[in-house]
């Protein structure tokens, strides 16, 4: 990266670990410009104190977090148990929902700064690069972006050196993985884990009991959700942080969230990655088996692909667009009446639904059941499957007209459809 001798303030969005660390010296050095450390609560686990000290041993004229768990919760959290977001099948997005929040408050302390760039640790090859600048781009187009961990070439080594040489109070992990966490789970890479072969150590686990040695007796409890979102566990109101924290602790107990998947990173790259979950995957497929019971096949089999187009929107950076005001717009709608209850239950690294209600449920155990108390017409099937079968039929009989035999082929078919235009 060129020598900015323009700048005379940068905002960095901070997050007290390495890359982010040394940053600070690397931008002051490079562009001489004063330079403020901000960072986002957004439920990490680290202290951020010591982060805030680190960040000023560091070289910043200023440094602070936001708290902006609440609004990470109800927010950007509660949106995705809506759309059931897994990206790819599998991950709930724990740090790409965290992402526009946090270059959100980038921009707005740019501006009440009065800097004239802000900055952010992410590499070349990361998702999150494209997640701050796009969400940059939309809400602060003026400013200037700086990446110096895109530019710098440092190995996490030299990373390590290059603090160090600067004064910075920073040791190597023990055990050496890329950490991030926040309130709906854990990332867990590099070191180890980049071999797709090797099973993941214990100690790269945190969240999560080891299923193995997970308690014996299995735990049951009852969510409530109103209009999509969860209100009540075992009848007990909670708040959106309260309810992340109670079913992660419940179902990290029982072994239960743990994903190693190889995920297709948004710059093109395939990558092994570990994540620990137990309330995403939890509460994602409560709202899932809720749903199920209320909403009508049509709606539930298009909201299946809404709610891929919503992952792929929020693991893709697009959260400040006119894409998710649409598919929030039609997510919004399917919700009015996913409102009842969910019993699950936990053992030993598995999570089963063993129940669901609701005032709206569209499952009639009359007309479903096969006992004695059956109330469905059976002898409606009669006209209904001479209706459903009648093209096929219509097909097969001029296949034999024409000397085709049973029509059964898709070759055959094309074939009569060709002969009957």
């Amino acid at each position: 990266m060129k020598k900015h001798g323009k700048l005379k303030k940068i905002v960095l969005a901070y997050s007290g670990g390495l890359d982010t660390t040394a940053a600070i010296p690397w931008l002051i050095e490079r562009t001489g410009a004063e330079v403020v450390a901000m960072g986002v609560d957004v439920g990490q686990p680290e202290d951020l104190d010591a982060a805030v000290e680190k960040a000023f041993a560091a070289g910043a004229s200023k440094a602070f977090f936001i708290d902006a768990r609440d609004e990470f919760a109800s927010g950007y959290v509660f949106p995705a148990i809506k759309a059931n977001a897994l990206y790819e099948g599998e991950y709930p997005l724990v740090s790409s929902l965290s992402r526009p929040l946090i270059a959100g408050k980038l921009a707005e302390t740019a501006v009440a700064e009065g800097a004239d760039a802000v900055a952010h640790g992410c590499t070349g090859k990361g998702n999150d690069q494209v997640r701050f600048e796009t969400t940059l781009a939309a809400l602060a187009p003026r400013l200037e972006v700086l990446a110096p961990a895109r530019h710098w070439g440092f190995s996490r080594d030299e990373t390590l050196k290059f603090s160090q040489q600067h004064g910075i109070p920073v040791e190597w992990e023990t055990p050496p993985y890329s950490i991030d966490e926040n309130l709906w789970g854990r990332a867990i890479e590099c070191c180890a884990l980049e071999d797709a072969w090797a099973e993941p150590m214990e100690d790269a686990f945190l969240l999560t009991a080891d299923p193995f040695h997970a308690p014996d007796d299995s735990c049951t409890i009852c969510l409530e959700f109103e209009k999509g979102l969860p209100v009540k566990i075992d009848g007990m109101p909670m708040g959106p942080q309260q309810i992340i924290r109670a079913v992660g602790k419940i179902a990290g107990k029982h072994g239960f969230g743990r994903i190693d998947m190889i995920e297709n990173r948004t710059v093109g790259i395939k990558s092994r990655e570990v994540y620990e979950c137990p309330a995403a995957l939890a509460l994602i497929r409560a709202h899932k088996a809720l749903e199920s019971m209320v909403l009508t096949k049509a709606v539930s089999h298009l909201k299946a692909q809404i709610d891929t187009a919503w992952a792929n929107m929020a693991y893709g950076g697009q959260w400040h667009t006119p894409l998710r005001k649409a598919l929030d717009a039609f997510i919004g709608a399917t919700q009015e009446q996913v409102t009842g209850t969910v019993r699950m239950r936990f053992y030993k690294g598995s999570m089963a639904v063993t129940g669901r209600k609701s005032p709206y449920s569209l499952y009639d155990e009359g007309i479903a059941t096969y006992g004695a108390g059956d109330s469905f017409d059976h002898a409606a099937a009669d006209g209904f499957l001479k209706i459903l079968t009648m093209e096929t039929r219509t097909l097969a009989l001029k296949a034999e007209a024409l000397g085709k035999g049973d029509g059964g082929s898709c070759d055959e078919v094309a074939h009569v459809a060709e002969q009957a235009s």
